[in-house]
């Protein structure tokens, strides 16, 4: 299992306030210096529409090419994706969402529109040396239109005009999906034979609304996902869909999948630096990992020292 952080875009995006981009850049490298493979650390979204993401492109000119080659940059427009490659960015997540409504209302456009946008965006990408992901928002409901038919994500998952993705991501936006239906949908896309290869990956994004999240991720898993996203404290949502919480923390995961790096000293750090981001922005940590690494069972390895 590898886990991508996005506390530094979908974590921070409903956030009301600036996160300083000297402050971004010290979560940066503090979680990749933990081991966190990859992270998603921001946005090509319009700033006056998603405040918290006005400086991404600061960031990334602050970030060296080595650390920028495990993080990834959100984008829904070829333009984006010149943009952002002009930056220094390497990783491009292009998403839309595979309902129309919700496609329309957080990008401005119809689902065919941008899946017909993405062979440029792939051009751009490669001539800037990098990689793309397609990104599938609104995989099993959307705020508008209610359940979506599966055959919807396996018809754009099948789609040659995705040929150039390096991976795909499936992602729960809502949070309102559960294990069996995660697990089917994963597997479905799995065998269309074009993803779940070491060169094309499946990458399961959820939110927790319905206490789902390391469910739906472990289902995920197993089902032929090779990463899953978490957020620090179970941080963000999306800004355009109404009933979305926050995402899975990233905690939750860790604990529940123990990769070799993640050991109780990592798992420390990485709790204590969602602590001190979440009292800094005022928000709620929803991680039950992290209320259960402060508690009084002390001969458990996992828990926090006091004096930590």
């Amino acid at each position: 299992m590898s886990l991508r952080d996005v506390t530094l875009r979908d974590g921070l995006q409903l956030t009301g306030k600036m996160l300083p981009t000297e402050r971004k850049v010290e979560i940066a490298r503090r979680l990749l210096a933990l081991g966190v493979p990859e992270l998603e650390i921001g946005s090509m979204a319009r700033p006056d529409l998603v405040p918290p993401m006005a400086n991404t492109l600061e960031l990334v000119e602050r970030l060296t090419p080595r650390e920028l080659e495990r993080c990834w940059v959100w984008v829904a427009t070829p333009r984006h994706v010149a943009r952002a490659a002009e930056a220094g960015v390497r990783n491009f997540q292009y998403c839309f969402s595979v309902s129309d409504a919700h496609n329309q209302a957080n990008i401005g456009r119809t689902t065919e529109d941008s899946l017909a946008a993405m062979p440029d965006a792939v051009r751009l990408a490669q001539e800037a040396g990098g990689r793309i992901q397609l990104c599938l928002a609104t995989a099993f409901t959307c705020p508008f239109d209610g359940p979506v038919d599966p055959a919807r994500v396996l018809a754009i998952a099948a789609d040659a005009r995705a040929d150039g993705a390096s991976d795909i991501v499936i992602a729960d936006t809502l949070g309102q999906a559960y294990p069996g239906e995660v697990g089917a949908l994963i597997a479905a896309v799995a065998a269309t034979g074009r993803w779940g290869t070491p060169q094309r990956r499946i990458v399961f994004h959820s939110h927790d609304t319905w206490g789902m999240g390391v469910a739906n991720s472990l289902a995920a898993l197993h089902a032929g996902a090779a990463v899953v996203d978490g957020s620090l404290g179970g941080l963000g949502g999306c800004p355009f869909a109404p009933g979305a919480s926050g995402n899975t923390a990233s905690e939750d995961l860790l604990f529940a999948t123990r990769p070799e790096w993640c050991t109780p000293s990592a798992l420390s750090d990485l709790v204590q630096i969602s602590e001190h981001l979440l009292n800094e922005l005022g928000e709620p940590n929803r991680s039950r990992t992290a209320e259960g690494a402060r508690s009084k069972a002390t001969a458990f390895e996992w828990v926090i020292p006091d004096s930590e």
